[in-house]
């Protein structure tokens, strides 16, 4: 789950409600819950409405993997990544000069959520996304032009949710769903 904020009575949102179901079913998978202990916890999550409900449910769970970042880093050039390739919670790529390609059409989505975050000098990034991916730019920042996204008008449930962040000197990010 992303840091809690200091007041523990505040409203949770869709994505840490989401962020807590994946880590029980990540702990049930792992074998440190049971099946039975997974269902009341799962019960607790989808019924929290504050922060301090969600955390009790999260109680004596092993802490976050924090090797699930992986990071992309190239002073110039071009990095890619593209074909079927298995997306981390947390994807860092950095680049002075060069251009940033990530293909997930593809790729293998064993989290809900993924973030993202792009620091970027003077290159360009370019990001093919699944049909059923909901993106979020906001908290993108940009030097010089604004990203090319538009929010699909349709899209099916069950994708997953890309969240973009970071900041980009003086490149554009242009993002575009997957045909197929």
């Amino acid at each position: 789950m992303t840091s809690l904020p200091e007041d523990p009575l505040s409203q949770i949102s869709e994505d840490d409600r989401d962020m807590a179901v994946q880590r029980l079913q990540d702990a049930y998978t792992e074998g440190h819950i049971s099946h039975e202990e997974m269902d009341v916890r799962l019960d607790q999550a989808l019924t929290a409405n504050t922060h301090s409900e969600l955390v009790s449910a999260l109680a004596s769970l092993p802490a976050e993997n924090a090797g699930a970042t992986s990071t992309i880093a190239a002073a110039g050039g071009r990095i890619r990544r593209r074909g079927t390739w298995r997306v981390p919670r947390s994807v860092k790529a950095e680049s002075a000069f060069g251009r940033v390609h990530l293909d997930l059409s593809r790729a293998v989505f064993e989290h809900s959520v993924v973030d993202i975050e792009l620091q970027l000098g003077t290159g360009r990034a370019k990001s093919t996304v699944p049909r059923d991916a909901i993106v979020d730019v906001e908290d993108l920042r940009t030097g010089w032009k604004d990203s090319r996204y538009k929010t699909r008008r349709r899209s099916r449930p069950g994708g997953p949710r890309i969240r973009i962040s970071g900041t980009m000197g003086f490149g554009r990010l242009k993002i575009r769903h997957a045909r197929r």
